[in-house]
């Protein structure tokens, strides 16, 4: 059986905007000796599964710095202080990116988007009937296109790598799960 570790100890290390580094020393319950951990702290993401009545999802085009790639995803993006809950994020998240606007938005999923050094927690979200009805409010760090892509051409999408973003894929395989627990 695997035991937790006991924090003796955590020393910040840095802020930098979007994420913060800490160092924990934690004692090994099968050997009893202290380690040293890096940790990243994030606030926590939310990505959003946007249905529209024609059985189309509504992606987004990106360039992201990490990987100097532009790349096709769901729009998402981090819980503000203000959100009460992911879905309101997610339904706030959809309107910015994408001035679109959708029905019965819950939750279908979540995971650690990287547990071994990240403490966030990523939340997917689906909004059915999904419809334009706003205009984008992009931040001043964004440059996104709004793509409309049929359900049906997801699967191959992420075959042929053209969706790339780990949590994008998980997120889109929480949508098939859903798709499939109403057949």
């Amino acid at each position: 059986m695997i035991n937790p570790w006991t924090r003796t100890g955590t020393k910040p290390l840095g802020d930098f905007r979007v994420f913060t580094v800490r160092a924990d020393q934690k004692i090994s319950p099968r050997t009893n000796q202290s380690h040293e951990f890096y940790i990243l702290d994030c606030v926590n993401w939310v990505n959003v599964v946007a249905v529209t009545p024609d059985k189309q999802l509504v992606m987004i085009e990106q360039f992201r710095h990490g990987s100097n790639t532009v790349e096709l995803e769901i729009p998402g993006g981090t819980m503000d202080t203000t959100d009460q809950s992911p879905v309101a994020t997610g339904i706030r998240e959809l309107r910015e990116e994408t001035g679109y606007d959708g029905e019965n938005a819950r939750l279908i999923g979540e995971v650690f988007p990287n547990p071994a050094i990240m403490s966030n927690t990523c939340y997917t979200v689906l909004m059915e009937n999904c419809q334009l009805r706003h205009s984008v409010e992009m931040d001043a760090g964004e440059d996104l296109v709004t793509r409309l892509v049929p359900i049906q051409q997801i699967p191959e999408l992420v075959r042929t790598a053209k969706i790339r973003h780990s949590l994008v894929v998980a997120a889109l395989y929480y949508f098939d799960l859903w798709q499939h627990s109403r057949s």
